[in-house]
């Protein structure tokens, strides 16, 4: 039963992770840069405003799956080696920043561009080149953080298979 829940947890929570942070790559690196600088103002934040926002619920709720992971690997009474203790920690700093992104930084844009702030102008405008910052920051946060979980999930798994296979040969089976 304990296998089980090891390959299964770490197979959705990679699967969290790959989809959380390839849309955090492929807005952060190639949609938002192409949309800035090809759609014109307001347009071009009005679209990205929508896009951000939904990608935040995607990338709250992969949070959520990744945390429930590893609540279920440690409810199955897993056995804790040192990289599943980092794996956790990495996983819920990444968490907690994509709750920061989504759930405080991205609605405070979203309501200063919809009042008309324009970024780098006025109060409004600083506020949200304070706040673009911010969310550039839990992006690349975020980024650092998941490829760090995919890596230590990489090896979660490879010791859980080896562990299998050490099991199958033992003669007390």
């Amino acid at each position: 039963m304990e296998l089980i829940v090891r390959r299964a947890a770490g197979s959705v929570a990679l699967l969290a992770a790959a989809v959380w942070l390839g849309g955090l790559v492929a807005l952060g690196a190639i949609a938002a840069p192409v949309v800035f600088s090809v759609a014109p103002w307001p347009a071009s934040a009005d679209a990205m405003t929508i896009v951000f926002r939904r990608f935040d619920v995607l990338a709250m709720a992969c949070a959520a799956i990744v945390v429930a992971t590893e609540a279920a690997r440690a409810a199955a009474r897993v056995p804790f080696a040192r990289v599943d203790g980092a794996r956790t920690a990495v996983g819920v700093l990444a968490a907690a920043a994509a709750v920061v992104e989504g759930a405080i930084v991205s609605p405070r844009i979203a309501a200063l561009h919809a009042a008309g702030a324009i970024r780098g102008v006025g109060a409004g405008g600083a506020e949200m080149a304070r706040l673009h910052d911010a969310a550039e920051a839990c992006g690349k946060t975020e980024v650092l953080l998941l490829a760090a979980f995919v890596v230590l999930n990489a090896v979660t798994l490879s010791r859980v298979g080896r562990d299998a296979r050490v099991d199958a040969r033992s003669p007390e089976k």
